[in-house]
């Protein structure tokens, strides 16, 4: 089964496989580059290469796993490593592994030799259901997330929900956080879905990937390039991205995984929602009781409110030096581009820490 996403198509487990060795046979690449964390070349690579039927010479690149390796520095050892294993345009990278990975992969295939074709193969649920579809490649500025970037699809991404086997749970948390987004900005059947987790498969599991890919898929389909409707897919990202950038170099804060800090950034923007769009009351705290049952309170106290505050400038859906939010009316009802007063981010930030 394919899903398209703007051309990029996904394809699942044994079909993926299958389509990705006569993608090879036929695109006839000189060389496959695989791309892994220290993380995924001890817990997925012989899976993957078991699959991969190819004759072509295959050369695998690790990176250091972590947020704290997206960055230009990584990059640019990516860069010189294609370099001396003679890689030339007709090259392939296939990224394997969570966001980190196909994002970073993604953006040095994009930028080597102007562009060489890579291939996603996420292996993380955060990555399945949002990192790999799209084309958005990038790396972070020191602690700024995503400032350095590309639109560019894929040519393919292969979705193998056997992979999540090797994930703690913290990160398959982190992964949900996405999921449940995807029923705030489109619906509140989804969110039902995706929140009554007692009841969960991995037949269920399955689906809901599915379900999320088709939902972002659609919204990127009618949308590439986030001048309108792809805007919603940042619901929460605001000052869910500058709690994380916070967390992220501040000796004093333990680092959060991306789908912590969003899923607290959802429980704010959802406030802000109700206060200034009317989200109704009761909608709010099903969506504030079903996130902190399911997320860790982050530990945010009130003198971090300035300086998380300060980070919102460097959010990329800004303009003429205004910060915009993306809120919600209702579920699946979203306002683009809304100027939040810094006293109403306080009182949201407030209420997460009280609810």
């Amino acid at each position: 089964m394919a899903v398209l996403a703007n051309q990029a198509p996904i394809f699942y487990t044994d079909t993926g496989y299958t389509e990705l060795s006569e993608y090879l046979k036929v695109s006839k690449p000189s060389t496959i580059f695989i791309l892994v964390d220290t993380n995924t070349h001890n817990h997925c690579l012989n899976n993957f290469l078991q699959h991969l039927e190819t004759d072509v010479t295959i050369e695998v690149i690790e990176m250091e796993a972590g947020e704290e390796h997206k960055n230009i520095e990584t990059c640019s050892g990516i860069w010189s490593t294609l370099s001396e294993l003679g890689a030339d345009r007709k090259s392939m990278l296939i990224n394997l592994g969570g966001g980190v990975v196909t994002d970073l992969g993604g953006f040095v295939a994009s930028t080597f030799k102007r562009g060489i074709p890579y291939i996603n193969v996420p292996t993380s649920l955060l990555a399945m259901v949002d990192a790999s579809v799209g084309g958005k490649c990038g790396v972070d500025l020191g602690n700024l997330k995503n400032q350095i970037g590309v639109i560019n699809q894929p040519e393919m991404v292969l979705i193998d929900s056997n992979y999540l086997a090797t994930l703690p749970a913290n990160e398959m948390r982190s992964g949900l956080a996405e999921i449940l987004k995807h029923g705030l900005i489109a619906s509140e059947k989804y969110w039902d879905k995706a929140t009554n987790l007692e009841a969960l498969t991995l037949e269920d599991l399955d689906s809901l990937i599915i379900e999320s890919i088709q939902i972002k898929s659609k919204i990127v389909k009618e949308d590439p390039t986030e001048k309108n409707l792809r805007k919603t897919l940042n619901y929460g990202h605001t000052l869910g991205h500058a709690i994380e950038s916070y967390f992220l170099t501040n000796p004093e804060k333990t680092t959060l995984l991306h789908g912590e800090a969003i899923a607290a950034g959802m429980i704010m923007a959802t406030y802000l929602s109700h206060k200034l769009y009317g989200f109704p009351e009761k909608k709010l705290k099903n969506v504030t009781s079903n996130i902190n049952e399911l997320f860790p309170k982050i530990e945010l106290q009130t003198k971090d409110y300035e300086m998380i505050l300060d980070l919102l400038k460097f959010d990329k859906k800004n303009s003429h030096g205004n910060i915009n939010f993306i809120l919600l009316e209702d579920f699946g009802e979203a306002k683009l581009d809304v100027i939040v007063p810094n006293e109403l981010l306080k009182e949201a930030m407030d209420y997460y820490l009280k609810n």
